[in-house]
């Protein structure tokens, strides 16, 4: 079936996130930042934000079992906006082509609410786009099939028809289950290459 729905994920995608950049200068000895990211904040605390859990909650979690580590923490939200450096401009102008074109475009994403505002106020291409699923505002995460099933809802999307774009695999399995097709992003030039295969030239 033609493909009529293109949708992108952000995060790796669209834009680059590594919490090591604002942490190397935070915490320098690799081995104790390391130590932190493995047990204080972790990849599954963070996500809870992305399922909608509060910055303050969260903090006041991991206060109460490592006082101790209170400043650095605290640094994660702080410092956010480090984390998320700069855009990836060609899958960028992919995305933009896509749109100029006249394609439907909507964005899927894993993202805490106030942060995604940031990201969106920071890096204006994220409004272009014809509207976006944030977890953080449904309470829903990929690779939940809910998630992608809320999203087609939203935008009226046929499933059979639609492509999701995504740096994860669970996440792309994900969007299969939903019935979607979908790629794993592994850079502008092969998502250039899995578009054209399915009739979709950018």
């Amino acid at each position: 079936m033609p493909i009529d729905h293109i949708v992108f994920d952000i995060g790796k995608v669209l834009i680059h996130y590594d919490p090591d950049i604002p942490f190397s200068r935070i915490i320098p000895d690799a081995a104790e930042r390391k130590w932190f990211f493995d047990n204080v904040c972790t990849h599954d605390w963070n996500i809870e934000q992305d399922r909608g859990r509060t910055w303050a909650d969260a903090e006041a979690l991991l206060i109460e079992t490592h006082p101790d580590r209170e400043a650095h923490i605290r640094a994660f939200r702080k410092h956010w906006h480090e984390m998320v450096s700069h855009s990836y401009d060609d899958s960028v102008a992919i995305m933009e082509g896509l749109i100029v074109e006249g394609r439907d475009v909507t964005m899927l994403t894993n993202f805490a609410s106030d942060t995604f505002r940031e990201a969106q106020a920071r890096f204006p291409f994220l409004t272009k786009p014809r509207g976006v699923t944030v977890s953080g505002d449904i309470g829903l995460i990929k690779p939940d099939i809910a998630i992608y099933e809320a999203h087609t809802k939203s935008f009226g999307l046929n499933p059979a028809a639609t492509i999701f774009i995504d740096d994860s695999a669970p996440n792309i399995e994900g969007a299969k289950k939903a019935g979607w097709d979908a790629v794993l992003f592994t850079g502008a030039e092969q998502l250039r290459a899995d578009l054209l295969e399915r009739g979709v030239r950018v």
